[in-house]
């Protein structure tokens, strides 16, 4: 309807031109007149053709440099035009109409250094480009969208806008192209002063930076190149005349949940959860590496579980990672409450949040008594920390809930620094 409404009032007024200049050199005559009219005649032939002239039938496409990446890189994208008749145009201007998912920067570890002010990330992003097409068959538009966000983005359109110099004939087309974008989740090295174990014989968690337990002898075999020399158990090598040396009992990987708070709540800060959801792809993959099973919980508005034991799942894990969002209207606290049945006893649980209150310390104290360790990662901007929550976190470390940090300053750092607080 719109169309055809523009479409008559530019040919009513280019005819009413026309016109116009044909009764003045009708009532005035000379030569001026006619040759103003006869001059004018070339101009309202073009304006005629361009005004039926269809763009609707040009043939369109989009070819995208990547169609998967990482959270913060670029693609570059390439707008294809081929027309059949090459009417000559004196501009054409391509827009990509991209979806509210890009309107807002991705993740580099410098921009957490506005992890207290996150409404700078978000912006305006718009991809509009103008080409002097003259009479060519066939035009190619390049673009670079940088710093593209995490998340699942979806292209589905692109307008195109052209027009005479004068501005009396416009017209504008969108070409319905769909494009599918994933950005996932950046994936950082991180620097645990300790690795997550626990011995054969032992039912507590324990710390070590060993592949090994030099405390607990398994039994005696000859020496090997590359053992140490303070493994050699002198009194069997006098006795066997060989050189023997002590075999330790090898450790075994811990269990690991990874539970990530993904509840919505009032004055939630958006830099901080996309910091939660890196971190928490970034401990699965370091954790992974180190033997251990790994499991995630992830709690909002739905809860969604992948248990351990099953690398089938990594892929599952990774486009849920990528398209989860803050949802929900429960608090956090209620929620975990309402899922402890998942946190099997004897597992170490990692969980990482945004905010803590005394509802989220209940939770801590009943999930420490299904745990071996709780390890909590709070994930704030240093001036955001109010004094209550600095007393919830001493509380917490002196109930045995160990308390890890992170800030902007933690956050910006190659690697990330995971320390207790």
């Amino acid at each position: 309807m719109k169309e055809s409404l523009r479409f008559s009032g530019n040919l009513i007024f280019i005819l009413f031109l026309g016109l116009l200049l044909f009764s003045f050199a009708m009532f005035q005559g000379g030569f001026t007149s006619w040759f103003l009219f006869y001059s004018f005649l070339p101009i309202f032939v073009y304006h005629l053709g361009l005004l039926f002239y269809p763009i609707k039938n040009w043939e369109v496409t989009r070819n995208l440099s990547h169609h998967v990446i990482r959270s913060g890189d670029g693609v570059t994208g390439t707008i294809r035009i081929r027309r059949s008749i090459p009417f000559p145009l004196y501009y054409c201007i391509c827009e990509e109409i991209l979806p509210d998912t890009l309107k807002k920067a991705g993740n580099h570890k410098d921009n957490y250094r506005n992890m207290a002010e996150p409404a700078k990330l978000n912006f305006s992003r718009d991809v509009k480009k103008i080409i002097f097409p003259s009479a060519r068959r066939v035009m190619e538009i390049s673009y670079k969208l940088d710093d593209v966000p995490r998340g699942d983005h979806h292209l589905q359109a692109i307008r195109v806008k052209t027009g005479d110099v004068f501005g009396f004939v416009k017209k504008e087309h969108i070409f319905d192209l769909r494009d599918q974008l994933v950005a996932y989740p950046n994936e950082r090295p991180i620097h645990l002063n300790e690795k997550v174990s626990s011995s054969e014989e032992g039912a507590t968690a324990s710390y070590t930076l060993n592949l090994k337990n030099t405390n607990v002898v398994s039994g005696i075999r000859e020496y090997a190149p590359g053992d140490k020399f303070s493994w050699i158990d002198w009194k069997q090598t006098a006795r066997k005349n060989k050189v023997m040396t002590k075999e330790f009992e090898q450790e075994k990987s811990t269990d690991i949940l990874v539970v990530l708070d993904s509840c919505a709540s009032e004055g939630m800060n958006p830099l901080a959860f996309e910091a939660s959801v890196e971190m928490t792809v970034s401990l699965m993959a370091s954790t992974g590496k180190q033997s251990t099973q790994v499991g995630l919980l992830t709690i909002g508005e739905k809860v969604v579980y992948f248990p351990k034991h099953d690398s089938s799942l990594n892929d599952s894990v990774n486009q849920h990672l990528t398209r989860i969002q803050p949802t929900g209207s429960k608090p956090f606290p209620m929620k975990l409450k309402e899922e402890l049945f998942k946190v099997g006893h004897g597992n170490i649980v990692m969980l990482l949040t945004t905010r803590i209150d005394h509802g989220f310390k209940d939770s801590m104290q009943q999930l420490k008594k299904r745990s071996k360790k709780v390890i909590v990662l709070l994930i704030l901007p240093a001036e955001k920390i109010s004094r209550n929550e600095h007393m919830l976190i001493q509380q917490l470390k002196s109930e045995g809930v160990d308390m890890r940090v992170l800030t902007e300053k933690e956050l910006m750092k190659t690697p990330i620094e995971v320390s207790r607080t």
